[in-house]
């Protein structure tokens, strides 16, 4: 079905139950799993009325192309209601990530560091598919994910509001030496590329990550978490470097 999403593993459904049940049309679970993890979701079909039902194992993996751990549920492709939470003046906004892993485990490092809202260029990245969904651990279900077609346009809409607008890109300025208090928006470019050239030129900055070992590059995750985390530091303690 084209207008459903279908998500696989404990963690996803699980997430997805407990925080958008409006969302979720079925649940299908393997006729032999038993133990905790189905009692709670069999308990949290039953409080949001999800039909839950019972498949043998190979009807599953027919469903679920992937590791699906003996849940799947069937969702709406676009949340009933956003859902409010996180820093709304951490933003961030990814464009040309193209392995839907890569993908979820950036929506899943944004919801760690409490990023209010994630901006992805539709057109050169990967779809929020079930797998990008599965690498998130749950976090595509409750982080605001925007697809646009223009990154530009997007980031001249936020600096309208008074954002910074900063981009991860080898030898720029360390982090920790940046003001990242206030309103930011932080820009992650694709695994092969990094950031497009028009994006470069739109950031009113870029942060690099010093390597001192002999590899070259982390990771967009892995560069991710370090950058937001140094934010999430400065915007806990209240300290931060110039502008």
């Amino acid at each position: 079905m084209s207008e459903a999403l279908r998500v696989f593993g404990f963690h996803p459904v699980h997430e997805a139950l407990r925080h958008r049940p409006g969302d979720v049309r079925r649940v299908w679970v393997a006729e032999r799993r038993s133990g905790r993890r189905l009692g709670a979701v069999e308990e949290l079909c039953r409080e949001a009325g999800v039909e839950l039902l019972r498949l043998p194992t190979a009807d599953l993996d027919r469903l679920a192309p992937g590791v699906h751990n003996g849940f799947v549920a069937e969702l709406r492709r676009e949340p009933a209601a956003a859902v409010e939470q996180g820093d709304r003046e951490l933003v961030v906004i990814v464009e040309d990530v193209q392995d839907p892993r890569n993908l979820g485990a950036v929506l899943r490092v944004c919801e760690g560091a409490g990023v209010g809202r994630v901006i992805v260029r539709e057109r050169g990245s990967a779809p929020l598919s079930a797998v990008a969904v599965k690498a998130s651990a749950g976090a595509a279900e409750v982080i605001p994910v925007e697809r646009v077609s223009n990154t530009a346009q997007a980031i001249e809409a936020l600096r309208r509001e008074g954002f910074w607008i900063y981009g991860a890109a080898a030898g720029g300025r360390e982090p920790w030496s940046v003001d990242l208090r206030g309103k930011v928006a932080l820009c992650l470019g694709g695994e092969e590329k990094g950031l497009r050239p028009r994006t470069r030129a739109l950031c009113d900055e870029l942060l690099g990550l010093p390597m001192r070992g002999r590899v070259e590059s982390l990771n967009v995750a892995t560069a991710a978490a370090a950058l937001l985390y140094e934010a999430v530091r400065q915007r806990s303690t209240g300290s931060g470097g110039a502008r």
